[in-house]
């Protein structure tokens, strides 16, 4: 029964959806307050059915209820009980399951804040959420619905994907999705304001909070999944140019673009051309993301499923809103026209050629993973496009991207002088020189993890001359701390996102100068890697919850003492017969000293051996990024529609 009800509760969810999408709108083009409130309690209405739903379907994963297919196919009784709850998502149709809860949160969201939006673009920004969430509720209907039954009922499930029965991924999707459906508010604000046909300031501030909150969210998805390819999969490595990484890499480029250019439109009102058609791209490129995973086009490690019809249907989706919001864009935006005038070089010059660079480099991005589609379509060819190309081709653009972060921080807006900018950036300058230096000359690093390593340290000194400035710690020190504390959270914030930037950029350099190995070794036997001794001391049985594993035994010595004991595993599930590789990692914030175990001989064991210089600042970096954001978003000027403080009365 609960299965059911489930069912019925996504089937009213739409209905719900479908009077949200007309009546608000029909409201605001009327102006008739009595329709354009029902906004509200729609979007809360549809909030609460889509909540019992993923209820019903997370209910279904906890008891293992095997008369539902979808529990069957992706859970098991020996499962452990968080892995029980995570396959709720950790499924094509869990998946679109959470994500229209997250949509319906959003939209409630909206209601329930945007008190200070004016009451017609309120409307306009659910009624079009609610068409958003027609379609993905009809796609979960029609193609995935979760709760079908399957009769005979099996005595269990087949157990959850082995490399997915992990915690970071369990936490991954869920991140990952608040991202993407944060573009859908930006989205619908981007709509909303077409058909108002009127783009402001005050436009600019209600979507700066949701396009940062989203870009956070995003950015946290992102890193956990980096993270987890890293030690789940065994590869040693932290980014793979993987179509599906691409998909989730496309929106956060279109996303930093768009909140760059917010920026512009609340502080100078220009830009807004901009800053609609990045509203409007964010959402395509999560769009497109959905359709890249889930339609089986293109091969992928992280691919939720493998089926046409699926991929048809959001295929369908994909035309109907981005060709809708084009057309609607190229009909209306000539009425946005720009009331803020500012030369090239200022501050807003700057976010331009930032938002220049990073569209070009999702250009990029997007050709080079979609291309094998294409020319499999045209000409029948198998081919792939990996690193060498998405590396060699997005260089030339992120490079003067990175020179130009802490430059365009320090120019003033509408006009600004170039050297004098470039002045209070000598220290910056000189100290990334000095890193570069360095990394050449005693660490003997290549040319590229040089240049990493001193765009690097230019990002992370020019944040934190950016702060001096702005706190006249060389003008002013006696003053400095006071400034600090009163500088707004939102320019402390910025800084640390941008040094944040830096900190992966170091981790990628580090990267670029890891050392491996391959080595068959007997137990007693050892090999040398990075100055580094490894010694294999045996092998063993380990049993665990759901799994059987052969485990490894590494200790590594340096001089003769232990410097680290690492235990890599082989596990073979149970229930499916699958086997996955478990690496072990030992790591001091400056290196990782990394062992997966491969194949036994005998009483010998194959290992992969890595030493990853700085890896560990990626995904550091990742986290601090999203920390910067969220510390902007607790600026109380980052609000929507919050009021000004009152000034002090001052007796006459």
């Amino acid at each position: 029964m609960i299965p059911e009800l489930g069912h019925f509760a996504l089937a009213l969810a739409c209905v719900l959806a479908v009077v949200q999408s007309v009546l608000p709108v029909v409201g605001a083009e009327r102006r008739d307050a009595r329709l354009m409130g029902t906004a509200g309690p729609l979007a809360f209405g549809q909030l609460v059915a889509i909540g019992t739903a993923f209820g019903c379907l997370a209910w279904a994963y906890l008891v293992n209820d095997t008369t539902v297919s979808n529990v069957v196919a992706n859970s098991h009784s020996a499962k452990p009980l968080i892995y029980k709850l995570s396959g709720t998502w950790g499924n094509h149709e869990g998946s679109m399951v959470l994500w229209v809860l997250i949509l319906s949160v959003c939209g409630a969201a909206v209601a329930a804040f945007g008190r200070g939006l004016p009451t017609a673009l309120k409307a306009r920004v659910i009624g079009v959420l609610g068409w958003v969430a027609v379609g993905f509720l009809l796609f979960i209907l029609f193609t995935s619905n979760p709760f079908t039954r399957i009769w005979p009922p099996p005595m269990d499930g087949r157990g959850l994907n082995p490399v997915l029965q992990d915690p970071g991924l369990a936490m991954h999707p869920p991140t990952l999705y608040f991202g993407y459906v944060g573009y859908a508010v930006t989205f619908a604000f981007a709509l909303a304001a077409l058909l108002e046909g009127r783009v402001d300031a005050a436009w600019g501030r209600w979507v700066r909070p949701w396009a940062l909150g989203a870009w956070c969210f995003l950015t946290v998805g992102i890193t956990m999944g980096s993270w987890w390819a890293y030690y789940e999969l065994g590869w040693g490595g932290y980014w793979f140019w993987d179509p599906v990484e691409n998909a989730s890499l496309l929106p956060w480029l279109a996303g930093t673009a768009l909140l760059h250019s917010a920026i512009v439109v609340e502080k100078r009102d220009t830009l807004k051309v901009w800053s609609v058609l990045l509203a409007i791209l964010a959402f395509a490129m999560s769009l497109l993301g959905t359709f890249l995973v889930r339609s089986g086009v293109l091969n992928s490690v992280h691919a939720f499923a493998n089926d046409p019809s699926r991929g048809i249907f959001i295929l369908a989706l994909l035309m109907v809103y981005v060709a809708g919001a084009f057309a609607l864009f190229a009909w209306r935006a000539p009425r946005l026209s720009p009331t803020g005038i500012f030369a090239p070089i200022s501050r807003e010059g700057a976010l331009v050629l930032n938002n220049l660079l990073l569209c070009s480099i999702a250009a990029v991005v997007l050709a080079g993973t979609l291309w094998p589609m294409f020319a499999d379509i045209l000409t029948g060819a198998k081919i792939s496009v990996g690193p060498p190309f998405f590396n060699t081709a997005t260089a030339p653009l992120a490079i003067p991207l990175v020179i130009a972060m802490p430059i365009g921080a320090m120019l003033p807006w509408k006009r600004a002088d170039l050297w004098a900018a470039l002045q209070r950036l000598w220290w910056a300058a000189v100290a990334a020189l000095v890193i570069g230096f360095l990394a050449l000359v005693v660490a003997g690093y290549p040319v590229w993890p040089v240049l990493g390593m001193t765009l690097a340290a230019w990002l992370v000194v020019g944040a934190a001359a950016d702060i001096a400035d702005r706190t006249g710690l060389f003008r002013r020190p006696a003053q400095a701390w006071r400034r600090a504390i009163a500088l707004p959270r939102a320019a402390w914030g910025a800084a640390i996102a941008h040094g944040a930037v830096g900190i992966s950029i170091a981790g990628v350099a580090g990267m670029g100068v890891a050392t491996d190995t391959l080595v068959q070794l007997e137990p007693g036997q050892s090999t040398r890697l990075a100055g580094y001794e490894w010694r294999m001391d045996g092998l063993s049985d380990v049993t665990g919850a759901n799994y059987r594993a052969r485990r490894v035994t590494v200790t590594v010595l340096q001089d003769g003492k232990v410097i680290a004991v690492l235990t890599p595993e082989r596990r073979t599930f149970i229930v499916d017969n699958q086997t996955t590789a478990e690496a072990a990692i030992h790591t001091n914030a400056l290196r990782d000293l990394y062992a997966v175990l491969g194949e036994e001989r005998g009483t010998a064991a194959v290992l992969r051996l890595h030493h990853n210089p700085f890896a560990p600042w990626i995904w550091f970096g990742g986290l601090a990024m999203a920390f910067g954001g969220m510390l902007s978003l607790s600026d109380r000027r980052m609000r929507v529609a919050a009021p000004a403080p009152k000034a002090a009365t001052v007796p006459a």
